[in-house]
């Protein structure tokens, strides 16, 4: 492969990592073995992975940093790409329950990732009660997003337990860059860096304020109106009217995370969630959302925390075109949205949801697809990292304001059995990461008939963030109740 420069929003999620702080994505995926012959054993996943690694470049990039932190770093082939080092496995003491499962996923996920190899590690995990087998991967979201990251998961798995044949072999690995070369590519980079402000300008300055990360930065909001203003003026149109959001109230996981994690995940069944949704006359995003809203409202209450007003959820779109499919990276925008916890009716709070998600979309047509890239561009790289931990430190600090509460991110899949080197998959739990500010995620992606549910929290802030997948439950049957 020719080397390929991660964009500015794939350098974000490097640069805000930190001791406490991970940049990786993950996947608890349940297999049954029964549908192949024999033990689904470490050698089958090896070969598996082997053999599919033509359809999945990134599993063989490595980081090449540019001297200085002059430019933006580029993704190289690893020519010492050692499998073994990469897909592992371990075992599970008896009896082997979803609280140890849950335990030791938590452990493997809040270790970070070797930056001197390809960004990804897969275990293998036997001693399942119900003899099943689960596989956690983990993959630096500079490498993915949501539906580039469901690609490679498309490229491993199976329509049948008989698997496929793959035709294509793997390339030879390119000569990795020197030092002078990484330099005078640095170089290169500066004198691209006013090109790319002068490019993203236009576009982004009138609309540095939906950065909602920027925008606790002071006078953000002043350029971004002034620039608006400037703008119409210029083009002789009317103001345009922004929607208000209020500021996300502090919550007791609003805080610093700590370095270690807490994780839970549940199924619930895609033919319920549609059964609300038709009832109530809404989607099932918006099902998704008012039932986010209606559990981490219970574990509000139950904690003695229940802020008067909404909170504010991060829900991030996919600005993907079908050109784009393949091209792996982020494509993506963060969308804020409020989160009625303070509406205690179940139908009420769907209805709310139903309508603000509708005026988020409306926000999302009117901006820019690149605005987070662009928004990048206006920090040069030599002080990206610097610039991004600062801006959350404030938000998080006692003067700030957190941008957002939490994350709720709503990824569709497949609705038919897919196989993983023969075994049939059951369950495929997404778990992404938190940040200071925002110490609870709660991810969902569809698969075969059922809603998969992957929660993660840090450990101090929510140790007891399990009971939440009991009230996620609860809630779908309040809004199908007679």
């Amino acid at each position: 492969m020719a080397m390929r420069q991660l964009t500015s929003l794939d350098a974000q999620f490097l640069a805000l990592e930190t001791a406490r702080q991970y940049g990786h994505v993950g996947g608890l995926a349940i297999l049954d073995p029964a549908t192949r012959d024999g033990a689904l054993d470490l050698a089958s996943v090896q070969q598996l992975l082997a053999e599919r690694l033509p359809l999945v470049p990134p599993l063989r990039w490595r980081l090449a940093e540019v001297p200085l932190n002059l430019d933006y770093p580029y993704w190289v082939d690893d020519p010492y790409f050692d499998l073994e080092f990469h897909v592992r496995e371990i075992a599970l003491p008896a009896p082997g329950n979803e609280n140890q499962l849950a335990e030791q996923a938590a452990r493997i996920i809040a270790r970070p990732l070797d930056r001197s190899r390809p960004l990804w590690e897969l275990y293998l995990i036997q001693g399942l009660e119900d003899g099943h087998v689960a596989v956690l991967t983990k993959i630096h979201h500079a490498v993915v997003d949501g539906l580039s990251g469901a690609e490679i998961m498309a490229a491993l798995l199976d329509l049948a337990p008989e698997g496929r044949e793959v035709a294509e072999s793997i390339p030879a690995a390119q000569r990795a860059p020197g030092s002078a070369e990484m330099l005078a590519r640095g170089a290169l980079g500066l004198l691209r860096a006013p090109v790319r402000f002068a490019r993203s300008a236009p576009a982004a300055l009138p609309n540095l304020a939906e950065v909602r990360s920027l925008a606790v930065m002071p006078g953000v909001g002043a350029i971004s109106q002034l620039a608006e203003q400037t703008r119409r003026v210029a083009l002789r149109k009317p103001a345009r009217r922004r929607p208000s959001l209020p500021p996300a109230p502090r919550t007791p996981f609003s805080g610093r995370v700590s370095g270690h994690r807490r994780i839970s995940f549940g199924q619930i069944g895609l033919g319920d969630v549609k059964a609300a949704k038709n009832r109530h006359g809404t989607t099932v995003n918006d099902v998704v959302v008012s039932i986010c809203a209606g559990a981490v409202r219970r574990w509000l209450l139950e904690h003695d925390a229940l802020p008067d007003g909404p909170l504010v959820a991060q829900i991030p779109i996919s600005v993907r075109t079908e050109a784009q499919t393949g091209t792996y990276g982020n494509r993506i925008m963060l969308q804020a949205a409020p989160l009625f916890t303070d509406v205690a009716d179940p139908v009420e709070r769907l209805r709310r949801t139903h309508d603000a998600l509708g005026d988020m979309k409306d926000r999302h047509r009117a901006l820019p697809a690149e605005l987070l890239q662009d928004a990048n561009h206006f920090i040069p790289p030599a002080v990206f990292a610097l610039a991004a931990r600062s801006t959350f430190a404030l938000a998080t600090s006692t003067a700030g304001r957190p941008p957002w509460n939490l994350v709720i991110s709503n990824v569709p899949g497949p609705q038919l059995p897919l196989y993983l080197a023969g075994a049939r998959l059951v369950a495929n739990y997404p778990i992404s990461v938190i940040t200071d500010g925002m110490g609870l995620n709660i991810t969902v992606m569809s698969y075969d008939g059922h809603l998969d549910f992957g929660l993660v929290a840090d450990r101090d802030q929510m140790p007891d963030v399990h009971l939440l997948i009991r009230w996620l439950r609860d809630e779908v049957a309040l809004l199908t109740k007679e």
